[in-house]
């Protein structure tokens, strides 16, 4: 049976909220975009005006869940500026073929998770303001090749987070500890020093420093 010992904190609960609240808004996004989309889809479904409405509620309030941690969370914040920091360990960890073998000192995020992270926010936000315009009255005068564009950029960007959605679940299916530090807020302490060695180095020197005891080995 796994003991705490065998776990270090990864995420606090309000991080594992936004993530959670933020998958829900996307796959409710997800589906009802693809309704709107593919035309046998929107026959089964039939309601088309309820399906358009839940399409913008969620496209309004996916980014609440974020605002609403940075607000309250000093760890979110924490997060989001590790992740917005590309290192020298980083830069090395994308380019080496045997990234997850060459014993490197990753930090609580890998390179891949950054550049990852950056593209999504990129397309999330071409993806909230695309459709802003395409919800925008009528009686608002834009030009008619500026919704024409809008709804390229939109369908554009949104195949291409699809297909990348695609590779972070497939991913995370590879890696069942990255699943359970979100579900619970806590990580295997071996895959933790395998996968992050240098963040998991941190952890436990703040143990030490905490408790007064030499960390796990």
């Amino acid at each position: 049976m796994r003991t705490r010992g065998d776990t270090l904190p990864r995420f606090t609960r309000t991080e594992t909220w936004v993530h959670r609240t933020t998958a829900l808004l996307v796959g409710v996004l997800a589906i009802t975009g693809a309704t709107l989309y593919y035309e046998p889809l929107a026959l089964l479904f039939s309601r088309r005006p309820l399906v358009e409405g839940t399409h913008i509620v969620a496209g309004l309030l996916l980014p609440l869940p974020m605002l609403v941690g940075l607000f309250v969370s000093p760890a979110l914040r924490a997060d989001v500026s590790v992740l917005n920091r590309m290192t020298t360990t980083d830069r090395q960890w994308l380019r080496r073929r045997d990234r997850r073998r060459a014993d490197l000192p990753v930090g609580k995020f890998n390179g891949g998770q950054k550049l990852a992270s950056s593209v999504i926010a990129g397309a999330a936000l071409v993806l909230f303001g695309t459709g802003l315009l395409l919800i925008a009255p009528v009686r608002i005068d834009l030009p008619l090749r500026l919704r024409q564009g809008a709804t390229i950029t939109h369908d554009l960007f949104t195949f291409g987070l699809f297909f990348l959605l695609l590779g972070h679940i497939w991913l995370a299916l590879r890696h069942p500890e990255a699943r359970t530090a979100l579900r619970t807020g806590r990580v295997d302490r071996t895959y933790a020093e395998r996968e992050h060695a240098g963040w998991a180095r941190e952890v436990q020197e703040r143990e030490m420093q905490e408790t007064g005891q030499p960390p796990r080995a």
